[in-house]
């Protein structure tokens, strides 16, 4: 099953997916400055590119699905600066950005992918330009394996073919970056979720900073890194 049917669907039908998105989006939308310029790559609902769009970023888009990148360039006017595209083979000129974003992405990519990926974002980003972005923490892959009923192929339901712990990460970035920063961290709801909800992430929260966390639901890893100078 391809990774372009999965994510067109979850993009556009199925978006109700990303209703747990909104403190994660809020949190990186915080560490842009106005009058940057930014790339996102994987743009989910859009979220992320509409509110960095009304904080006075000027904000860019990658993504392989039409549809989405469609909506973004109709809603926010974006023109040539959303595109349909890969990662690894990136549509846009060298030293271009001053940061790049990728949230909840790289975990949809195969080795391969991810280490062309890494280096593409390098190129278009400038000198001491950042790149910032999350993954699922620790991820138990094979607790979310499902199998199609047509084919018997067995996939894991969101497409995700890595899972990423705090060292392997920062081993990842530190390939052809300065690793500024890697850490777990949670994106909890606080405000729509219900109670129980909201008691159990400030359990794993106190566990977290005890050093003492577990995996679990809105868990994961941020990270910021450099392009030298």
């Amino acid at each position: 099953m391809s990774q372009d049917a999965i994510w067109d669907h979850f993009q556009n039908e199925g978006v109700a997916a990303f209703s747990q998105a909104g403190p994660r989006v809020e949190f990186l939308v915080k560490r842009l400055m106005p009058g940057e310029k930014v790339l996102d790559i994987g743009v989910g609902s859009g979220a992320l590119v509409s509110s960095a769009h009304r904080k006075g970023i000027e904000v860019w888009a990658l993504d392989p699905s039409l549809r989405s990148i469609e909506k973004l360039r109709t809603a926010l006017n974006m023109s040539e600066r959303a595109q349909v595209g890969y990662s690894q083979n990136i549509p846009f000129g060298d030293e271009q950005f001053d940061a790049v974003i990728m949230t909840e992405v790289l975990e949809h990519l195969d080795d391969e992918t991810r280490n062309k990926t890494l280096r593409e974002i390098y190129r278009v980003l400038r000198s001491g330009g950042r790149f910032i972005g999350t993954v699922p923490a620790r991820e138990k892959l094979e607790q979310a394996e499902v199998v199609c009923p047509n084919c018997n192929h067995h996939f894991h339901r969101w497409g995700h073919q890595v899972s990423f712990d705090v060292r392997s990460m920062y081993d990842f970035l530190g390939q052809v970056f300065i690793v500024e920063t890697v850490h777990e961290r949670f994106f909890n709801d606080w405000i729509s979720a219900q109670l129980t909800r909201r008691l159990t992430g400030i359990v794993k929260k106190f566990l977290s900073w005890r050093g003492l966390g577990t995996y679990g639901q809105a868990r994961n890893i941020y990270f910021v890194a450099r392009k030298p100078s």
